[in-house]
């Protein structure tokens, strides 16, 4: 018998593991020595427990940070290197690439076709071609127009595997406690709060397949809400990709999104007014040219803060969501966007008043430099958040973020929430892109 190939996935806590569910668990001819993880602090170090790693592997599976990849793949005499991120330029895949090849090992991406899982109800996706394109801007709207048309709709969420994943396998979220009862970070809660504000379950958790069988029960339709730019986990009838008018070329010039890009029925691309004429444009000539069958939608996001008494004439801390201005590189967002509407005197430089991690976080992303990233995933680093906004010397806090967090830390000052909205500008809109979908999916409803 022949011996098991030895895998390395290399990834960052999502795309890593259902890659390894759906491909590698049971496959004999595998032997999956290593995950490494990057971007995400604190989730290398642990191991992928064996009750989820399968009989295969009864000691379950080492994750190690990606910055050893060169050492592992020697160390365990590694013969495939599998790629399974989202949310990279493709530089950085050509460089995890040219480690894996340079130490003897074959570099391996696997497809869509390879890793998503059917289901028997419709599924809508939602992707993009970067992290902070506004996807939950756009899938906020589809959830709207399906709910009002009567139909359920279960929107399952892209993995954020950060606590103990053998008791996250999976996880339904249909309340505020239900936040608490799983202890879920920042950034989870980014992204299940508006669709709890909805009225509507949210799924996730680490075995995908489990968590599909569970969303079949609760609903009509499924969401398949996407994570920065990775490619849905289940097969879609419809998928809607966005694309960010405010950083033309990652709609070609990233991985996954440009996979996205090709997939896409539609492609919303969102914050036009935001970016100049000559960035749509080139942003539209891509898309069209990468994918000639995809409709084109234009479109804003519209932002609202509730208090504008607040901010004008004021001194604004502005707190972004995370992943958008970090490791996916955007300088600002929705919280920027207010403080300038709305008339801050000033925005206010965080970097001085950094402490701990965040401290970190401007040094690792230069870009960084009027807006505070929402990082908390962990009690330390909700310190070190809580620290920031204290030092700052502002007169209000603007929270861009999707998250509420003040129900996570005490914010000393005065603040206030931005909240934004889908607005189509020029093409089909979403009552339209809705009846295609369900003109498509109606064999199956």
């Amino acid at each position: 018998m022949p011996a098991r190939k030895r895998v390395i996935i290399v990834g960052a806590g999502g795309r890593d593991f259902h890659n390894f569910n759906v491909y590698y668990r049971d496959n004999p001819d595998y032997e999956v020595v290593a995950f490494t993880a990057a971007q995400i602090p604190g989730v290398e170090r642990r191991r992928y427990p064996p009750e989820l790693a399968g009989e295969l592997y009864p000691e379950g599976i080492p994750i190690y940070p990606e910055s050893e990849l060169d050492r592992l793949i020697r160390l365990y005499h590694v013969d495939e290197v599998v790629l399974s991120y989202s949310d990279l330029p493709y530089e950085e895949v050509g460089r995890i690439a040219s480690i894996a090849l340079a130490n003897g090992a074959s570099f391996k991406l696997l497809s869509p076709r390879e890793t998503m899982i059917s289901s028997f109800r419709p599924v809508i996706a939602v992707t993009a071609v970067r992290t902070g394109a506004g996807k939950s801007t756009v899938s906020r709207a589809v959830v709207r127009e399906l709910v009002r048309r009567g139909l359920k709709v279960v929107p399952v969420r892209h993995p954020m595997a950060y606590g103990d994943l053998s008791k996250m396998v999976v996880q339904v979220f249909k309340n505020y406690e239900d936040l608490g009862k799983w202890g879920v970070t920042v950034e989870e809660r980014e992204e299940y709060e508006q669709y709890i504000r909805m009225g509507l379950p949210v799924l996730a958790g680490v075995d995908y397949g489990k968590v599909l069988r569970d969303a079949e029960k609760l609903g009509d339709i499924i969401l398949w809400d996407g994570g920065n730019n990775d490619f849905p986990f289940y097969r879609f009838d419809y998928l809607i990709t966005v694309a960010d008018a405010m950083r033309p070329g990652q709609e070609v010039g990233s991985y996954p999104g440009e996979v996205n890009t090709r997939l896409a029925d539609v492609i919303i691309v969102n914050k036009v007014s935001q970016a100049s004429k000559e960035n749509v444009d080139k942003v539209v000539k891509n898309v069209k040219e990468a994918n000639p069958r995809a409709k084109v939608v234009l479109a804003d996001m519209e932002v609202v803060i509730e208090k504008p008494e607040l901010v004008e004439g004021k001194k604004a801390l502005v707190i972004e969501d995370s992943p958008s201005v970090t490791h996916g590189g955007l300088p600002y967002g929705a919280g920027y966007v207010a403080a300038k509407k709305y008339g801050a005197a000033e925005i206010v430089d965080p970097r001085p008043y950094a402490v701990g991690v965040i401290k970190k976080m401007f040094e690792e992303y230069p870009h960084m430099a009027e807006v505070l990233p929402s990082t908390g995933y962990t009690p330390d680093q909700l310190r070190d958040l809580k620290e920031t906004i204290r030092r700052a010397n502002a007169d209000v806090i603007i929270i861009g973020s999707p998250a509420d967090i003040s129900k996570l830390i005490k914010i000393d000052k005065p603040y206030v929430k931005v909240t934004w909205e889908l607005k189509i500008i020029e093409g089909p809109s979403m009552k339209e892109i809705v009846d295609e979908f369900l003109e498509r999916a109606k064999v199956r409803m």
